[in-house]
């Protein structure tokens, strides 16, 4: 199943995020314990679950077709990259570096992207959308 969805989230003063139901179940992952959280080119902040973050590398090793290169992408990428773990109310935090990066404050937008969830700003979502040319 696809992770699909707009949901509008609040981070609390320990830059908690709440994973709403629908996105948890959509995951498709038993048991799902961590997601990783990995900051993108336009300052948001991709949410991966674990089977998901395995196919993510897998499928950079697959384009890659020179071995310095792929070390270098993977090197920059997976240094960047926060294993974070969900409690009991399905809630991860975010870590500092992250909020910073992506400049997150209290209310954020989360969205599911087929593969994966995002993290955003509201601004710099509705500024994307704009861009995009979306609704």
């Amino acid at each position: 199943m696809a992770l699909t969805g707009t949901h509008d989230r609040k981070l609390d003063e320990k830059n908690r995020l709440a994973i709403p139901r629908q996105l948890y179940e959509e995951f498709e992952e038993a048991n799902l314990e961590v997601l990783y959280i990995a900051p993108e080119k336009e300052r948001s902040l991709s949410l991966f679950s674990p089977a998901g973050y395995s196919r993510l590398l897998k499928k950079l090793e697959e384009q890659s077709g020179n071995l310095d290169e792929l070390n270098k992408s993977l090197r920059i990428r997976c240094s960047q990259v926060a294993k974070v773990e969900l409690d009991a109310q399905s809630r991860i935090r975010i870590p500092d570096r992250l909020v910073e990066f992506a400049g997150l404050q209290r209310e954020v937008v989360l969205i599911g992207v087929n593969d994966h969830a995002e993290i955003w700003n509201p601004a710099t979502w509705d500024s994307y959308r704009v861009q995009a040319g979306s609704m």
